[in-house]
């Protein structure tokens, strides 16, 4: 049985191959979506192939509704989005994957049934299919270049329907088993740099002594440094002293 979890159902019309239904599967499960509904599949279902290329979604496919028009399969649903990427003249909103999916979640948690027609793959959705949506969901692709693979229009969409559901950091560090240095830590890292530079007589003249150090100093407030660094700068400082002292 497909999740509990609040989703659109995302519908496959007339897919013509059963690779691209299995990898619309594994691109729909990598989201955290598992409702799918398959129109009419050209070579029949259960498919192999399918099966195959989903790669550990299998479920999505065990649990997928098969309907012979595209009307049953969205019986339910009060609001329909149609992807393709041909203007088909009709009045209608046309949105972005991000906004259709924006107001997918604002109509599921006001406790409407949401669906996504993907069209096959040759040809797209037909215009009766699009006849049934509420809105168009147009990819902003390539205009010399606008066909998108059955699977990765279904990959794109789920990706935005994941962003609409968890906060996802922009940028994050992986600071690989350290942390992030604290100021004291700093702090005596620029002590024992400025210590054995002032023995090198690197602070000269001694007018600009001070200017000198604090600009050292600020250059290692700018570093992002782990502890770990701190420790292989110390360590770098020692051996270089030993060494001298060697000669």
């Amino acid at each position: 049985m497909p999740s509990d979890t609040p989703q659109p159902c995302f519908v496959l019309v007339r897919p013509q191959m059963g690779e691209n239904i299995g990898a619309a599967a594994r691109a729909m499960l990598n989201f955290g979506l598992d409702r799918m509904a398959l129109v009419a599949p050209r070579d029949g279902w259960p498919n192999q192939k399918a099966v195959a290329m989903a790669s550990g979604a299998g479920r999505v496919l065990d649990d997928a509704v098969v309907t012979a028009r595209t009307v049953d399969a969205v019986a339910d649903c009060s609001f329909v989005f149609a992807t393709t990427a041909r203007q088909r003249g009709m009045t209608k909103p046309v949105v972005t994957p991000e906004r259709a999916m924006e107001i997918a979640r604002e109509k599921i948690a006001s406790g409407e049934t949401v669906a996504v027609l993907f069209g096959p793959e040759r040809a797209g959705l037909e215009n009766d299919d699009i006849a049934l949506a509420n809105a168009i969901i147009s990819v902003p692709v390539n205009p010399e270049f606008p066909s998108l693979n059955l699977a990765q229009c279904v990959l794109l969409t789920g990706y935005e329907w994941r962003r609409q559901s968890i906060v996802a950091p922009a940028e994050t560090t992986e600071l690989a088993g350290t942390e992030w240095a604290t100021a004291i830590e700093m702090d005596k890292l620029a002590g024992h740099y400025e210590d054995r530079l002032e023995e090198a007589g690197f602070f000269y003249p001694e007018i600009k002594a001070a200017g000198m150090k604090r600009n050292l100093r600020n250059m290692w407030s700018r570093m992002p440094l782990t502890r770990a660094d701190v420790q292989m700068l110390h360590g770098i400082l020692r051996q270089m002293v030993r060494w001298k002292n060697k000669g």
